[in-house]
């Protein structure tokens, strides 16, 4: 996932492979309070009710992943660890608009498989260094289609594996050529929403 000396990736491969070995949702997004909450929030300032196309990189155990499902026609998630793979595609057995693939970012950005109308950043952008996370956002804004939607949410206090802050996370994404439509912040997480439509919901439904 993240660039580097290939010794620094392979030990955070070693971190992340062993972490899911031992329990297949090691972060609680399952039976967490906090993470259901998160998730609602992101679901919730998505500007559409529905997209034809999404990319989720980093997608761990794979619950976004189902709700994301529910609102795209298709869905691409990835991550870089097999074992968080695993734990995915059982999560979202049944699914059929869902496919899953081994990426390490920036390398494999899926380009081939763009435009998307949605790219989801959950909680992947700290794990990168400045440079990867720079070509991350690059991909974001040649890879979103007409009126296209990207997130990105991101825990805020500091952790042993960050290798980015979240501000600095944001702030790359924020200089892209698209326009903020929500800032969602609290003392645990913050979350963004860029679109290249710039009106509200209420406007493109004409309400106002």
């Amino acid at each position: 996932m993240t660039a580097g000396s290939t010794g620094a990736r392979a030990d955070r491969l070693r971190y992340f492979d062993e972490m899911y070995a031992a329990d297949p949702d090691p972060y609680g997004l399952r039976d967490r309070w906090y993470e259901a909450r998160k998730r609602a929030v992101l679901m919730a300032a998505l500007p559409n009710e529905r997209y034809a196309s999404a990319y989720e990189p980093g997608c761990g155990s794979g619950e976004l992943s189902v709700q994301l499902a529910a609102r795209c026609d298709r869905l691409l998630s990835s991550d870089f660890s097999e074992g968080a793979l695993a734990s995915a595609r059982e999560r979202a057995r049944g699914l059929d608009n869902v496919r899953f693939e081994r990426h390490r970012l920036p390398r494999d950005w899926p380009s081939a498989s763009a435009p998307f109308d949605l790219i989801v950043l959950s909680e992947v952008g700290y794990f990168l260094d400045a440079d990867a996370m720079q070509q991350v956002a690059t991909h974001c804004a040649a890879s979103l289609a007409d009126g296209g939607v990207l997130v990105a949410c991101d825990w805020r206090p500091d952790f042993a594996e960050r290798a980015l802050p979240t501000a600095e996370v944001h702030d790359l994404l924020d200089r892209l050529p698209l326009t903020r439509l929500v800032r969602h912040e609290e003392s645990d997480f913050l979350l963004e929403v860029w679109c290249r439509d710039g009106r509200s919901v209420a406007e493109r439904e004409r309400i106002r």
